[in-house]
């Protein structure tokens, strides 16, 4: 195939001088590689005149065919490295704990039935901290609110409703749906998601303001400070799930709602595996909690 390609680059610049330095040849090699394919082809490619190398009658039948083998070539080389990449590939992801506990233990188990090799990396954070690893490539993907975010591609995945985290024994616990304005008259556990809150957006569109005690990054610390009675907070329902914690959760009235994409900067230049593993959790989402 080399021989194919030196020719290609001399009819391209014109001369064998010029095709041997774009290839890192010398130009004896380049010379004899024309020759021998030449020999095994009995056929002359090339004549050189003054003015620079040409293509024969003869070589210049033959040459859409050999050009031809050079793109066949080239895609052959590509799908391998692209099943190299399903191999050893390392996928990065963006996400947050919910979808950590509970979407990617089934996923990653799925996807590596069919490809073992396959390694991820976790980079855990929030609205405002994956779409910036993202953007710097930090990671390949990752999981967002598409109202949150600019300048990036989302696909969406699932709606997913958020609830009123109570201590147990509370007024509010008896409940079964509690008035966002309720909430404001207790003191306020907010969990930090960078710049964007769907439950503080809730307040807001209600004309409330929450009594904000405390800010913290981390579910499962709220979960522990409800239960001890120092506050309420609302969290997705996705990450009360299987909890242990004693503590009661309510529906929000009005409603709120999580909206949850994934998002990437440019999905051709995604990493061959981090493509498969997206295509692999759209065809899954029907399954996800």
């Amino acid at each position: 195939m080399n021989r194919y390609i030196a020719l290609q680059k001399i009819i391209e610049v014109g001369s064998f001088t010029k095709a041997a330095e774009a290839l890192g040849y010398t130009q004896s090699s380049i010379s004899q590689m024309i020759a021998s394919l030449e020999n095994e082809l009995s056929i002359k490619l090339l004549t050189r005149s003054r003015t620079g190398v040409k293509l024969t009658i003869e070589g210049a039948e033959l040459y859409p065919f050999i050009e031809r083998s050079i793109i066949q070539y080239r895609a052959m080389q590509e799908k391998a490295n692209e099943i190299r990449g399903l191999e050893t590939g390392i996928i990065r992801v963006g996400t947050i704990s919910s979808i950590t506990c509970h979407w990617m233990p089934g996923l990653i188990k799925g996807f590596q039935e069919i490809y073992p090799q396959v390694q991820f990396l976790f980079h855990q954070g929030d609205y405002t901290l994956i779409p910036e690893w993202i953007k710097t490539g930090a990671v390949d993907f990752g999981f967002i609110t598409p109202a949150a975010v600019r300048d990036l591609n989302t696909i969406p995945i699932k709606d997913g409703e958020m609830l009123a985290v109570l201590p147990k024994g509370h007024p509010l616990a008896e409940n079964e749906k509690v008035p966002i304005e309720e909430l404001t008259k207790e003191p306020f556990i907010l969990l930090e998601e960078g710049h964007f809150s769907e439950p503080i957006n809730a307040f807001h569109a209600a004309g409330l303001e929450p009594d904000i005690k405390y800010t913290i990054h981390d579910d499962y610390a709220i979960m522990t400070m409800v239960e001890a009675g120092l506050g309420v907070s609302i969290l997705a329902e996705l990450m009360l799930r299987r909890t242990n914690f004693d503590i009661v959760c309510r529906p929000v009235e009005p409603p709120i709602y999580r909206s949850l994409a994934v998002g990437y900067k440019d999905k051709d230049s995604l990493p061959i595996a981090s493509k498969y593993v997206i295509d692999y959790l759209l065809a899954h989402v029907n399954h996800l909690p």
